[in-house]
């Protein structure tokens, strides 16, 4: 199954981390099916499977919603597919934004780590 991730980038504010979704992001009829299957057979709520495929539950309801009217295969017919290159650039961009996250972490525990290795800093 090809999966096209929509988080794409962080920015700092205000010390904090957030991550971006594609503006009007293009999924795979694979995706949409997927999504309503956990739905409809997983027996997961909506909100839940947003979570775990990273996409607003408000488009899941209406995938789950036009599934049972017969008309998911017609959802996202008019949209031009990804191209290859525009989805490695997504998948790289996502990447990126995982590792500046892990580094961040990483700079903080060892600032933590430094300052706890100082003779009398210990609390």
């Amino acid at each position: 199954m090809l999966l096209v991730d929509t988080k794409v980038e962080v920015k700092y504010k205000d010390g904090g981390v957030r991550m971006e979704r594609i503006p009007n992001a293009v999924y795979t009829k694979e995706l949409r099916e997927e999504a309503v299957k956990l739905v409809t057979e997983g027996g997961l709520a909506i909100p839940e499977v947003g979570r775990r495929l990273s996409i607003a539950p408000s488009t899941i309801r209406y995938w789950v919603k036009v599934n049972k009217e017969g008309k998911l295969d017609n959802v996202g017919r008019k949209r031009k597919p990804l191209t290859d290159i525009e989805m490695e650039l997504a998948q790289l961009k996502r990447e990126l934004a995982i590792t500046k996250m892990e580094r961040d972490i990483l700079k903080k525990a060892a600032a933590y780590f430094a300052k706890e290795s100082l003779p009398g800093m210990r609390s």
